[in-house]
């Protein structure tokens, strides 16, 4: 499609271990509209995070490897580029991440303003004062107080919610065209959880880029994302719009998630579980990965058959034998 800023197709991620391979990310498709806020969720091991470093090609080799699959990126496949190319052009620049754990993504020896000063000067011809100057800029963009004193400070002076907003203003930085957020609200408290959500929303529409939004949370989902795709055992099982996707959820996985949410109406009720786990990537269900905790099991075909992605009405896909 014309408005797809990014398409992913067929992508395959796997890590080759003593113990065996584990296919960490096993045949997912989707794409990114140019401006538009996609939200990938699931539990935790379902491979979210591994898919968002496989667009960034930050997959560490070895022991991973993209196996298969092709990343259109403004009619080029990422995954054909070199590693100088990815660094140069399009890592930090065109598409950039919020990691999940800032305190560990920072570098504790450097000042945030060095941080974000040498992303700008990889990517664009500055000298040192000019990319500061443009470092100081984007922490004031980022609502830092008292940035001229931020810019001189470490990691360690700071707290969680102010390192993240430094992450921000890092990953925005060269104004890339998709904006991937990996679990950006993690530990941090509701109030400064509500500020990051803002503050991604806000500066989505100030530069027209795209999100990839990463949660487990379908609360933060619900106030930010316009569609919502749903992640199994290294496989996407649902997408739909955000309004459709809680109205009128289709994969047994995606009501099973929806009933776990608390409901102040329900209040007094216990919470309802998922039983089971999610697989660990090495040794997967055969059919349906989901077939051993579904709630909807239907028989053989469940077992034995891999169900097909397909779309079941406008804009709405699920990987279900309950729609074949």
């Amino acid at each position: 499609m014309p408005d797809n800023l990014l398409h992913v197709e067929n992508l395959k991620t796997y890590f080759y271990t003593h113990r065996g391979t584990v296919k960490a990310v096993d045949g997912v498709s989707f794409d990114i509209k140019k401006g538009e806020i996609l939200g990938l969720v699931g539990e935790t091991g379902c491979g979210k995070s591994v898919t968002a470093l496989s667009v960034m090609r930050l997959i560490p080799t070895p022991p991973g490897k993209i196996a298969e699959g092709k990343m259109i990126f403004e009619g080029e496949n990422l995954v054909e580029k070199s590693e100088s190319e990815m660094r140069k052009r399009i890592r930090g620049c065109k598409i950039s991440m919020i990691f999940q754990e800032p305190t560990l993504a920072l570098n504790p020896l450097f000042t945030t303003g060095t941080q974000i000063a040498h992303v700008i000067r990889t990517h664009q011809d500055v000298s040192k004062q000019e990319a500061l100057d443009i470092a100081l800029e984007m922490m004031k963009l980022v609502g830092i107080p008292e940035p001229v004193r931020r810019l001189k400070e470490y990691p360690h002076e700071m707290s969680g919610g102010m390192q993240q907003r430094i992450m921000i203003a890092m990953a925005l930085a060269c104004k890339p065209l998709l904006l991937i957020a990996d679990e950006p609200t993690t530990a941090l408290d509701v109030t400064i959880e509500a500020n990051i959500i803002r503050l991604i929303q806000k500066l989505k529409e100030e530069f027209n880029m795209a999100v990839l939004f990463i949660t487990h949370d379908l609360g933060v989902v619900a106030k930010i994302c316009n569609r919502v795709a749903v992640m199994y055992a290294g496989n996407i099982v649902e997408e739909a719009p955000v309004l459709d996707f809680f109205e009128n959820p289709k994969h047994p996985y995606t009501e099973s998630l929806l009933k776990c949410i608390p409901r102040i109406a329900l209040r007094g009720a216990g919470l309802e579980t998922i039983k089971g786990e999610v697989p660990s990537g090495m040794n997967n269900p055969s059919g349906c990965k989901f077939h051993p905790r579904c709630p909807k099991f239907i028989g053989d075909i469940c077992v034995n058959v891999v169900p097909t992605y397909r779309e079941i009405y406008d804009g709405h896909h699920v990987a279900c034998h309950l729609y074949s």
